[in-house]
């Protein structure tokens, strides 16, 4: 697949995104948002990507939405007309955001340099996010009288608590590496050379495990936080009738009974 904005590669399971615009620290611009909802659709029916990992290239992950197409900025060639029209420019944001989260498969964020605005909420909807030891975090919207329009305010107090979402949000302070490990922000700090080899190995033990069991869990992990404690029960029951029933489940117990590393297919 060609994009402008972002690369694509598909190895031993595991779907690759790069946001490469590193001239503006991959600012998210509309061409960027249309190129990641196409791909992120693509992947999330192509059987063989298992697992998604997102990251950026040159000297950070995302820098948030492109400063050039918002109607404070002057420069401005096409900025939207009225408060309609940007309100319906956000669609391509919400595309991706509420697609990663929909996506079927667990989805990486591979963090490194500054994570910024939107980047931050791209981040933060995917599964796991592991970060380099220089990366750092900062809203950014409420420095320049914005409200965090990809979703920050659901995301945040979901990974680190309302208390210090609210802080962040409000301040727009900077978050650290070894702070972002600390308020659960991160899964996991590792220096800058080896965050692609730590990201790629756990993505490849993720890639390895029963599709269908995988896909559910993910389903259950963000429906179960909108459901009453018997609801998620009767849903569990549901899901697991479908595991018990399925071939990765046969295979899994086969592999365990004989010690040796199942082999799942997603049947």
């Amino acid at each position: 697949m060609d994009f402008e904005t972002i690369l694509c590669e598909k190895r031993d399971g595991i779907g690759i995104i790069t946001l490469n615009r590193p001239e503006r620290i991959n600012a998210l611009n509309v061409k960027m948002e249309e190129e990641l909802g196409e791909v992120i659709d693509d992947f999330g029916e192509d059987d063989d990507v298992r697992v998604v990992i997102i990251k950026g290239s040159g000297k950070g992950f995302c820098s948030g939405a492109d400063v050039g197409r918002m109607p404070g900025e002057q420069q401005e060639v096409q900025r939207p007309r009225g408060p309609e029209e940007i309100r319906r420019n956000f669609k391509g944001a919400q595309k991706v955001i509420l697609g990663l989260q929909r996506l079927e498969k667990p989805a990486i964020a591979q963090i490194h340099g500054p994570c910024v605005g939107a980047g931050w909420d791209l981040a933060s909807v995917c599964d796991i996010r592991y970060g380099s030891d220089e990366c750092r975090f900062m809203v950014a919207f409420i420095r320049i009288g914005l409200f965090p329009g990809w979703g920050g305010t659901w995301l945040m107090p979901r990974i680190m608590g309302v208390g210090r979402a609210a802080e962040y949000l409000f301040t727009g302070d900077f978050l650290g590496a070894e702070e972002a490990y600390r308020i659960g922000v991160l899964n996991k700090v590792v220096p800058l050379d080896k965050l692609e080899e730590e990201t790629m190995t756990l993505a490849k033990k993720i890639a390895a495990g029963p599709p269908i069991a995988m896909r559910l869990t993910k389903l259950q992990l963000y429906k179960g936080l909108e459901m009453d404690l018997e609801t998620a029960m009767k849903m569990a029951a549901a899901c697991e009738t479908i595991t018990l029933t399925s071939e990765d489940h046969k295979e899994g117990v086969a592999a365990f009974r004989e010690k040796r590393k199942a082999e799942y297919k997603g049947v």
